[in-house]
This record gives structure tokens, sequence and C-alpha cells, in this order.
């Protein structure tokens, strides 16, 4: 197999070298659709390749490309003669086709492809195709099938212990979490390089607006208008898998896909708990929304009421978010005309698909709060909610002797964020509403 992707490999970089020297030269008399769409088509075939190398490398413990490659040498040759063969008539059909065309590709389209061969030579692929090689080398390391020097010659950074996520693999699993946290969907992230707070200016108050023409002795009195600087404060997340012993023996299952995916999800569990109901942070969704109080009995009517006590400045990206409880509530009801107070949008990309007042609504277990029994809701702009990452910070310990005495192997993933609701004391952004909240003495 890896012979047959290497003699393919060199096949594609030879056809993108050789239609290079054709634009570079004027020669190339086809049309400009026609070339960019092989372009296109060669470039795609070479990063699919060069993919799949980087997978057998990190298979066999990063064998460079070189390595089984003897035996080709023959048969590149010959395959190298037909197709100079066909290359000399394919060149021939073009000069004669372009003495009966009135016009070939202009220079700047020239250059323009020339360009694009340019970057699908470069070392592009290459980086791409050693992302790769470190992302699997990182995968088969934490499940012992190389050595730590093996994965440090492939580029995996290990210290203490501690395995630093590639770059590309953490990148992975925080766009698993923005699709399974909606706080971070629709949150607003700031990734920073320093471990310091992220400062966010909130309004504190309105400016006073002067009437009267001013006399020259009569400075600008100070206005009301001022700014709080609202420090966000990365903190660790980590999270802990367990694995049998016997599992990661089991040769025939993909077991460094398996562990990383259950890393994935006990990483967003526990991001998405910190950002939803952490009694540990004084910014978590369930501690800053501002508790909605209705003053009537009517459920529709607590629902129209709490979407107007929303600032009207916040109404262009409100939504709804709530639990399974409050969707059970609701979705049986029925407005004064008899329509379904909670309608069907499948239009709507990226939700739940209801709408509520128009508004859209999104269902997640994670409003629960472990009171799964409760119909909470949220309502308002959850891009108010503001998340900071620590970039180059997420690391994968692996425990060993810790649960040895159980035939288990511990992982566990570290990352350094923070996500809290931020609003000014005159805009709140976010809204909680409990339908059925036991009454408070």
């Amino acid at each position: 197999m890896k012979k047959y992707l290497l003699r393919r490999k060199a096949q594609l970089e030879k056809r993108l070298k050789q239609l290079k020297e054709l634009l570079e030269k004027g020669s190339e008399t086809r049309s400009m659709e026609e070339v960019q769409a092989e372009v296109d088509e060669l470039t795609a075939d070479l990063e699919a390749v060069n993919e799949a190398l980087a997978e057998i490398d990190g298979a066999n413990g990063g064998a460079s490309n070189d390595e089984s490659g003897e035996g080709l040498e023959d048969d590149e040759n010959d395959e190298e003669g037909d197709e100079n063969d066909n290359d000399n008539e394919g060149q021939e059909g073009n000069k004669n086709t372009g003495e009966k065309r009135s016009a070939g590709l202009t220079q700047e389209q020239r250059d323009g492809l020339t360009n694009i061969i340019n970057k699908s030579l470069s070392s592009r692929v290459q980086v791409k195709t050693n992302e790769m090689k470190t992302r699997n080398a990182f995968c088969r390391y934490l499940v012992g099938q190389i050595s730590e020097s093996e994965a440090r010659a492939m580029g995996v950074q290990t210290h203490g212990g501690n395995v630093l996520v590639p770059e590309s693999l953490a990148q992975e699993i925080i766009s698993y979490a923005q699709e399974q946290n909606l706080l971070r969907k629709y949150g607003t992230v700031h990734q920073t390089k320093g471990t310091q707070g992220f400062p966010i200016l909130i309004k504190k108050a309105k400016a006073n607006k002067v009437l009267t023409e001013r006399a020259l002795n009569q400075p600008i009195p100070e206005t009301d208008i001022d700014f709080d600087e609202y420090y966000l404060n990365p903190t660790e997340t980590d999270a802990l898998v367990l694995v049998t012993k016997k599992l990661l023996a089991m040769s025939d299952m993909n077991i460094e896909r398996l562990v990383v995916d259950e890393l994935k999800k006990a990483y967003v569990r526990e991001e998405a708990e910190f950002f939803f109901n952490s009694a540990d942070n004084p910014g978590a969704l369930i501690t800053k929304a501002v508790e909605f109080t209705p003053t009537v009995t009517d459920i529709y009517d607590k629902f129209v009421q709490l979407k107007n006590s929303l600032p009207t400045s916040m109404l262009a990206n409100a939504r709804w978010m709530i639990n399974r409880a409050a969707l059970t509530a609701i979705e049986t009801l029925k407005t004064a005309d008899g329509f379904p107070l909670l309608r069907t949008d499948v239009g709507i990309s990226g939700s739940f698909g209801y709408r509520l007042l128009g508004f859209p609504v999104d269902v997640t277990d994670f409003v629960d709060a472990d009171t799964p029994d409760i119909q909470r809701l949220y309502f308002g702009d959850f891009s108010t909610f503001h998340i900071q990452d620590v970039i180059g910070t997420m690391e994968v310990t692996k425990l060993v002797e810790k649960y040895a005495d159980t035939n288990h192997v511990g992982f566990k993933i570290w990352h350094l964020n923070d996500g809290q609701l931020v609003y000014g004391p005159f805009e709140p952004s976010v809204f909680k509403l409990e339908l059925n909240a036991p009454a408070t003495p």
C-alpha cells in the first residue's frame, strides 16, 4: 500500500511541475476553467495521499517515506517513460489546437495558476503531513504502542509524564466542545497566549446630554458614563478517563481513537458544567443570569413578560435555552388562536428546530443543574458569555501506577480556560425562569 502511495505521490507532483512549466512558458492553450479544474483535482489528490502516508508512518512508528521504497525505481522509470510519451503527445495536441484558438490564458491567469501549484508543492502540504504524523504519534503513545523517545522523534512534546496535545487535535477537541456546549457555541471566545485574565469593558451608566450652550469659562462637566474592567480568570479544567488494560491490549480495535473520543466527551462534560452550573464559577449561567419573577399565572403570559423584560439592544441576537422538563411543559401549549406555542422551524441552522414567540429554541441537559425536574428556561443574548482559552495549554497525563491494582490506566486531560456571563448593571443580557420552582418560604 505504501509503495503504491509513494508512486502516486511522485506522479501527482510530476504532473503539477509539468503544468507549472507549461504555464511559465506560455505553452498551455486550454481554457482557465479546464486548467483550474485539473490543478484542483491534482492538489486534492496530493493532500489525500500525503495524509494516508502520514497515517501509515504513524502506524509504523514514524518510518521515513523513503523506507519500503526499494524496487520502485524501475516501475517509476517505466511509468515515467509512458507518461513522457503521453505528455509529448498532449503538448503537441496543445500546440495544434492552440493554432486554432483565438486566445489563450492571460499572463495574470497564468501567474495565478502558477501560484496555486507552488503552494501545492510547497511546505504547506508537508506541514499538514507532519501534523498528521504528530497527531497519530500522540494517540499511539497514549495507549502504549510507541515509546516516549519515538513519540518525541515524531514531534510529540512530553514533560514530567504530561503530553502536550498537538495543536490540530486540540482544535478538534475544542470544535467538538463547541458542538456540544451551547455556551461555547453562542458565546464570545478569546484566545490568548498568556494566562493572565482577559479584560472586558462593561458600561456602568448613561451619558448626560447638555442642552444649553456653554460659556467660555464653563468647562464640560463629567458625564455619568463609565466603564468597568471585568477580568476573566483562567483556571484548570480537567477530566479523567479510565481504560482497562485488557482493552489497551486488543490490537484488532482502534484503541487510540476510542481513547481520544472518550477524552473529548469527558472534557466537554467538565467544561460545560463549569460554564453552566458550577458554584465555584461566579459567572456561571445559573448564578449570573437574572432571576425573572413573573407577575402573572398563565404560562404564555409569563413567556411574554420575560421576552419583553430583555433590553431592546439585546433582542437582535436573543434566543431561548431550555431543558427537557421545560420542553415537555410547553410542547402541548397553544396560543389563543389554537396554534402550538412552540412552533417547529426546520430552517433554524444548528438549533433544536423550534421557535418560541419568534425566537430560536435550543434544548440541552446542561440546563438541568442536577435538578432535571425543574422546568428551567434561559432567554437572552448568549454572546455576552465570554470564554478565554489559553493557547498551547491542553495536555494529557497518563496515570498507570495509580490504577494498577484495578488493571486500569487513567488518562487525565487538562486545560486552562474560563467562561463567565458578563453584562452591565443597566443592560442584563440573560434572564432565568423556572416554571415549577418550589415557592420560597
